[in-house]
């Protein structure tokens, strides 16, 4: 049986994309998401890594110490009944960030702006782009990330209005083998309940290299997948979404 388009992961260069020879946008809704190979040199990300590792004393825990983050994720303090102190530390978060990781927040906020032609600025009150750590050898390698979109940052109102957003992933450090990001062929639709016949859908592994940047729909249902190896998965994420004055894209972690 011949793959639907739409179940497939689109390839584009940095350098087209930034030319303007590309529509992003049009070529995202015509696939399940876009890889940018090249955004950023290996040596580059190898180099931010070894930043992320220097800064540990100021990595997040979350869930029992089964992910971390560098910058604080509203996802996960979501999901922990810890959202005022989210908000309470945006500004020591940011901080943290460009210390340890200078220009990376700005560099991932062009790089929106460059997709959507746009202007794109952090959410105010909220932290910037950060990075997710997910520890070799420990249960998310074993068991993959959960199912799930990525509509927590969103109003009902801009969810009820299909508002553009999107997620950017570029990948740091990858395992040794697997930590792929699985993308259905299916969009948030009311609920964040997920049927097993949903989890049947046409999908795609997007098993991507360091220096790559992921782009995919904010709505799109994805699931980091089990990996092996000595070697932590670190990427780096940000949330955008199209503000409620039309005028411009916020970014936030």
């Amino acid at each position: 049986m011949a793959v639907s388009p739409r179940a497939t992961v689109a390839e584009r260069s940095w350098e087209s994309l930034r030319s303007g020879t590309s529509d992003f946008l049009s070529v995202l809704d015509a696939h399940l998401g876009v890889r940018i190979p090249g955004f950023l040199p290996p040596s580059e990300c190898a180099a931010l890594a070894r930043r992320v590792y220097a800064g540990r004393p100021f990595w997040i825990s979350d869930f029992d110490g089964v992910q971390f983050s560098l910058g604080r994720a509203w996802y996960t303090h979501l999901e922990q009944d810890r959202e005022d102190e989210y908000f309470a530390n945006a500004r020591t978060s940011d901080a943290v960030v460009e210390r340890m990781l200078p220009g990376m927040q700005g560099l991932l906020c062009e790089a929106i702006s460059t997709l959507v032609g746009a202007p794109a600025v952090k959410r105010e009150g909220w932290c910037g782009p950060g990075v997710h750590i997910f520890p070799a050898g420990e249960w998310l390698s074993h068991n993959g990330g959960d199912v799930h979109y990525d509509n927590e940052g969103l109003s009902d109102e801009q969810c009820a209005r299909r508002s553009r957003a999107l997620t950017l992933v570029l990948m740091l450090q990858s395992p040794e083998s697997g930590g792929a990001l699985r993308l259905w062929d299916v969009t948030f639709a009311g609920t964040d309940d997920v049927s097993e016949q949903e989890l049947q859908s046409p999908r795609a592994d997007v098993d991507y290299r360091v220096g790559e940047l992921l782009v995919l729909d904010s709505y799109r249902l994805h699931q980091i997948q089990p990996f092996t190896g000595t070697r932590d998965r670190i990427s780096a994420t940000a949330h955008a979404a199209w503000d409620e004055s039309g005028s411009r894209w916020e970014v936030w972690f």
